[in-house]
């Protein structure tokens, strides 16, 4: 009986994975004949204010006593009709941005700040990034970094706050803030430029593989992968690193010229409790005691640009779903029927 089992068990995985790779052939042909659109987003706001507010509320009903409790009620109730008898409040605009290598996230970063600036009133509202980033691309974070300086040229005050790391690019959107928050262990710095690519040629001429490259311009191509690199392409390679290390340099110092660059822009990076003695960041706090400190004075808001889903975005959800459950489950029936 368990011989049975297992082999129709076995007879069952083939035919999912048959039937699983016959989906995927069709959609893979549905997708290519189907015309790409521009994917369209909307910015979506989150009141931290009413959340951080709930949080405290809830904490208070469960802790306090009933005498208490009503006494807080109380007297939070005249608070609020003496509030609404007020001003509104200066507000506090949050956005994260966690960038990767290729600093895609930028795309969702102009829009965010383009909805701040055109509702922000530089008189007194201010903005918070939470910043997360090792660095990546130059060309990617320079365009992050330039985002940043909207902020600045409209007058709205900008602070940074690093949690975790803000390093390479990431210290070069940092330098752009008014003020620079750093958890104690965040890592920030690492001022320098690294480019790397491995060279297969040695391999191509053991094996016989004649490799061709036509280019017009003598330094259209300096290293390259399967080509033969010269000293004079070396030389290039490295002019242009030092030439993108001074840009970098430069912008740093502009933005914080207090600054001793020299000290700094070796490449190097350091937790923040260093780091402020070096003058690369100002406060010592973590984003959520920045965020605390605000409550009371400003209406805090977050704002994220979120991309809708199309519906082959969903159907493709959907399918990478259950193709994910159905493996899990025939794991488990071969798990219970393997004797």
């Amino acid at each position: 009986m368990l011989e049975f089992l297992y082999e129709y068990g076995l007879f069952f995985a083939k035919t999912v994975t048959f039937v699983i790779a016959i989906a995927i052939i069709l959609m893979l042909i549905v997708g290519a004949a189907v015309k790409p659109k521009a994917k369209k987003g909307e910015i979506q706001i989150d009141n931290i204010s009413e959340q951080l507010d709930n949080i405290k509320q809830s904490f208070l009903h469960n802790t306090l006593g009933k005498k208490e409790l009503k006494a807080h009620q109380k007297k939070l109730k005249a608070d609020n009709k003496k509030n609404d008898s007020k001003e509104p409040k200066p507000r506090l605009y949050v956005v994260d941005f966690i960038g990767s290598m290729d600093a895609h996230e930028v795309e969702s970063l102009r829009e965010e700040i383009t909805a701040i600036i055109s509702i922000a009133d530089a008189s007194k509202d201010k903005v918070l990034i939470r910043l997360e980033s090792g660095g990546g691309v130059v060309h990617g974070y320079g365009l992050a970094a330039s985002q940043l300086q909207r902020i600045k040229n409209a007058g709205i005050p900008l602070s940074v706050a690093i949690d975790k790391v803000a390093a390479s690019g990431g210290y070069m959107m940092a330098c752009v803030a008014d003020e620079i928050i750093a958890a104690p262990f965040a890592i920030v710095g690492s001022i320098g430029v690294i480019a790397q690519i491995p060279n297969f040629n040695k391999i191509l001429k053991k094996n016989d593989v004649e490799f061709e490259q036509i280019t017009a311009g003598e330094f259209k191509r300096t290293l390259t992968l399967f080509g033969e690199n010269t000293d004079k392409a070396r030389e290039k390679f490295r002019e242009e690193i030092e030439q993108t290390h001074g840009l970098f340099k430069t912008f740093v110092s502009t933005q914080r010229p207090s600054l001793d660059i020299s000290s700094v822009a070796t490449g190097e990076h350091w937790f923040a409790t260093q780091a402020i003695e070096k003058g690369l960041v100002d406060v010592i706090k973590t984003s959520d005691d920045a965020l605390l400190e605000q409550q009371d004075e400003r209406q805090i808001y977050k704002i994220k640009y979120k991309i809708k889903k199309g519906l082959s975005d969903k159907l493709a959800l959907g399918f990478s779903s259950a193709v994910n459950k159905a493996g899990v489950n025939l794991v488990s029936k071969f798990k219970s029927l393997n004797p």
